[in-house]
């Protein structure tokens, strides 16, 4: 039995019947990752024996929790008590954290394995890990190209069976497009619908935990272990967490979908088109109603974020300065000069852009024609799906414009900042939104389709997502290592 490639559900289910045990799993997973690792760059921190301890420990419990022994990584902006958390840049290449962040703990009371903590772009700051101040990580599917971003090496670590599932998060794509480019499916929820606290900011009221495997089923047990209320995080919501795996096999009652009108699907990748055409057909067969939707403000969200997440970010990160925590340039003679050598050395040329961009757009002067006019566009873009969700329960869109691309190939910020034109818009609106593959390229690449529902309705999202995946029969881990065995 290739433990590898079953479902994080199949190995609970095993373990739960005490046909396998927790060891057997890290064991396997801990072999996987030893074999692959030099291709894919997946991990910047692998736990091999603290995971192994921990499913020893696991193996002699009466009774285990919801994840027993399921391995999962954890993406490294994301807080591990005693254990290096980097966010992929020098400037905490050596910061080792205190306390774990929340969806640490709560993973951890259910028995999940923390396997590792996965490579990102810098501060969650860019759409293909090749931002990290460390290493690029590939995409499994084809070595050649990046497995997308921020989250990157959540998404390669999952696609490539080093880890059953895994944490990411998602400021405006983070979680789907990286999912999308390895063939996964990902969940960014609700703003407020997990806790934040122990998840280093980038844009507070953009940021969200979220998780990434390989079906649905897992993506709503995982879901349902990291949402809820935290005294940690006033922004938690308290509203009760459903059981989504039990709220997914329900009947969806012919929902109503939005589909995006022609024009603003122009330019992007034909076969992604396609696919996203025919993912509706096949939603339309199951007895679902379509309805074509404009939305006049789409056209300003990407721009809207891109003045909005680097104002928040130029703030939350003027703490690392080098005084406090974190790295501090060796040569200065003067706390200005301190400042300038650590920051400009500390951080990588995509976070320094950021900072200047926010910086500017909050500065004296200007503040009125960026970042005031860019909230008022995000109060507009809030409306129209307000107004969306009166008509529709659903509203869908490609994941991405384009199937993973090749390394170097956006030199181009802004050609870069086109890849989260589909996502950002459910991080403005702070409405869930998910992520999963519909089909493959020519060139075998995975491409994802994006259900997105009003607030607190993963339970939905979760419920037509199910459907769809049983129609679309996506085989994650037979194409996955057909593709990867004739790239290495």
């Amino acid at each position: 039995m290739n433990l590898t490639s079953l479902s994080a559900t199949k190995l609970r289910t095993l373990v739960k019947k005490k046909e396998i045990k927790a060891q057997e799993i890290i064991l396997a997973y801990l072999k996987r990752i030893k074999e692959q690792e030099k291709d894919l760059s997946a991990f910047i921190t692998v736990l091999g024996e603290k995971a192994l301890a921990s499913a020893k420990s696991i193996d002699r419990k009466r009774d285990k929790g919801k994840l027993a022994g399921i391995p999962v990584a954890v993406k490294d902006n994301i807080l591990t008590k005693g254990i290096r958390t980097t966010c992929a840049s020098k400037m905490l290449e050596k910061y080792v954290p205190p306390y774990s962040a929340t969806v640490v703990n709560k993973l951890e009371e259910e028995d999940a394995v923390v396997i590792g903590k996965t490579n990102l772009d810098e501060f969650g700051m860019g759409s293909s890990t090749e931002n990290s101040a460390f290493f690029p990580t590939r995409n499994p599917w084809d070595l050649r190209r990046v497995p997308g971003g921020s989250s990157g090496g959540s998404a390669a670590a999952v696609a490539a069976g080093e880890a059953a599932a895994s944490l990411g998060s998602d400021t405006g794509g983070s979680v789907r497009q990286p999912a999308a480019f390895c063939g996964l499916v990902g969940l960014k929820p609700t703003y407020s619908r997990v806790s934040r606290y122990g998840l280093v900011a980038f844009a507070s009221s953009l940021d969200q935990i979220g998780p990434l495997t390989r079906t649905v089923a897992d993506n709503a047990l995982l879901t349902q272990i990291i949402a809820g209320s935290d005294p940690q995080d006033s922004t938690v919501s308290s509203q009760p967490v459903p059981d989504y795996r039990k709220e997914m096999r329900r009947e969806l009652p012919s929902p109503k979908a939005a589909y995006l009108k022609d024009k603003v699907l122009d330019g992007i990748d034909p076969e992604v088109k396609d696919n996203y055409y025919r993912t509706l057909s096949v939603l339309e067969e199951t007895g679902a109603e379509l309805r074509e939707m404009d939305f006049p403000s789409w056209e300003y969200a990407l721009a809207c974020y891109y003045l909005i997440a680097p104002s928040e970010a130029s703030s939350n990160l003027s703490r690392y300065d080098g005084v406090r925590y974190s790295f501090r340039h060796p040569r200065y003679s003067n706390l200005k000069e301190m400042y300038l050598n650590t920051r400009s050395e500390g951080f990588g040329r995509e976070v320094k852009r950021r900072i200047l961009l926010g910086t500017f757009a909050l500065s004296s002067g200007y503040y009125d024609d960026y970042y005031l006019k860019a909230a008022q566009a995000r109060k507009l873009i809030c409306q129209e799906f307000e107004k969306a969700f009166k008509k529709v329960d659903f509203i869908l869109t490609p994941t991405a414009p384009e199937p993973a691309f090749l390394f170097g190939e956006k030199e181009d910020p802004v050609a870069m900042y086109l890849s989260d034109i589909f996502t950002v818009t459910a991080n403005l609106a702070g409405i869930p939104a998910l992520t999963m593959p519909v089909g493959l390229s020519q060139k075998g690449l995975p491409i994802g389709i994006q259900i997105m529902a009003s607030f607190f309705q993963e339970s939905c999202i979760f419920k037509l997502a199910f459907l769809l995946e049983k129609k679309v029969k996506f085989d994650n881990n037979k194409l996955n290592l057909r593709k990867r065995r004739s790239h290495v």
